[in-house]
């Protein structure tokens, strides 16, 4: 089952790309639906990988033996650093080539000083589905399958993220990182699992990983570089100084792997884990928009040392979102408060079934049914 991506690219001639993605998100097969006649070097390929590994000058002697080369797509360039010298000679010396730089990883890369073509190549990024590519809003199967394209359409997906998690992703990740110890990784993942979306206690996750702190961050390093996940770091103010300053939070970067190493299986949709799913999901909603649009605002979010908290702050728009069918204002205390401290507009993302606006002592709140609110953030006029 082919489902149509919403990421379109239109290089210019003589321009070139790097595509980053996380693994099976569906950057080759969309590279090939797109791009049907362009010449592939496909480095998961251990015989193809083995012979570039040797001589990374072989590219440039096979490319420039063909007749008329102009279009050339890298997979998984990040296996073989020194090729990138060869891919920025052949784009000074031969005017007309195009590359396309597909990985899923960049810790490779910029541990080993690889050559990143001096701004020569523009920058893409490949992620799982979005709201765009989806026909509708099956909650249960977004929360326990994930949305990598593969595990999406399976009935059953539970095999194919434990191997996603325990085979590709320990081995990678021992690959890319050159880590030592790949038991201790994956008690970290088993650990990160209970603490994703949280305020990140290194501490903590060391102690029950039987590893120091300065390891937790690295491996949490390491899940950012090869784009599997996201920090979240919190709105500074100076008006507010009795707020979280320094501390970020982390998300993963699929929904059915969050939910996969927290051990959570949902019948429905509803309940303590289903909300916190729910705001892991307008998370990556919200990721996906800014990285597919170029948007250069970064998201953050606010929270109090009290205990109040707005879920994502982005340019002038506060969000706090709530699975719950009537919002009361109960529900808006920390949205309330960082709205009489900030001049920005406050909006709740739930599951009422009409957008309407309540007001609070002259703040008003933007009640968005959850359909409504990504129907407006994709068209472009939430996010503007």
């Amino acid at each position: 089952m082919y489902i149509k991506r919403f990421l379109e690219f239109t290089l210019p001639p003589g321009q070139s790309c790097f595509l980053w993605g996380a693994r099976q998100t569906g950057k080759s097969t969309y590279l090939k639906s797109c791009f049907p006649n362009a010449t592939y070097v496909d480095l998961l390929q251990a015989d193809v990988y083995q012979s570039y590994l040797k001589n990374p000058s072989r590219l440039r002697e096979e490319i420039l033996a063909q007749d008329n080369p102009s279009l050339i797509v890298l997979d998984e360039v990040q296996k073989v650093p020194l090729i990138l010298d060869e891919v920025h000679s052949l784009i000074e010396s031969q005017k007309n080539l195009q590359f396309i730089l597909c990985g899923s990883s960049a810790r490779r890369l910029k541990s080993t000083g690889a050559n990143l073509l001096g701004g020569r190549a523009w920058r893409y990024h490949f992620l799982p589905l979005c709201y765009p590519e989806l026909k509708t809003l099956e909650w249960v199967r977004i929360f326990n399958h994930g949305l990598l394209p593969s595990h999406y359409v399976k009935d059953n997906p539970q095999k194919s993220l434990a191997a996603y998690l325990f085979d590709y992703l320990l081995t990678e990740v021992q690959f890319e990182a050159n880590l030592r110890k790949r038991d201790h990784f994956a008690k970290f993942l088993e650990a990160l699992g209970f603490c994703h979306g949280e305020l990140i206690n290194y501490s903590n996750i060391a102690r029950d990983c039987g590893i120091d702190s300065k390891t937790v961050r690295t491996y949490f390093e390491i899940l950012e570089d090869m784009y599997l996940g996201y920090f979240l770091t919190p709105y500074r103010s100076r008006i507010n100084r009795q707020t979280i300053q320094e501390t970020p939070k982390f998300y993963l970067f699929d929904t059915g792997v969050a939910n996969y190493l927290k051990r959570y299986e949902f019948k429905e949709f509803r309940g303590s884990e289903a909300g916190k799913s729910f705001e892991h999901y307008i998370f990556l909603e919200l990721m996906a928009y800014k990285q597919l649009n170029d948007k250069r605002e970064a998201l953050h979010f606010w929270r109090t040392k009290e205990g109040y908290e707005v879920d994502f702050i982005v340019a002038d728009q506060a969000i706090e979102v709530k699975i719950v069918p009537a919002i009361e204002k109960r529900d808006l205390k920390g949205l309330l408060l960082f709205g009489e401290q900030h001049a920005v507009k406050l909006n709740v993302v739930c599951l009422e079934s009409k957008k309407r606006v309540m007001s609070f002592n002259g703040q008003e709140v933007t009640i968005w049914p959850v359909q409504n609110f990504l129907d407006t953030l994709w068209g472009g006029d939430f996010w503007v």
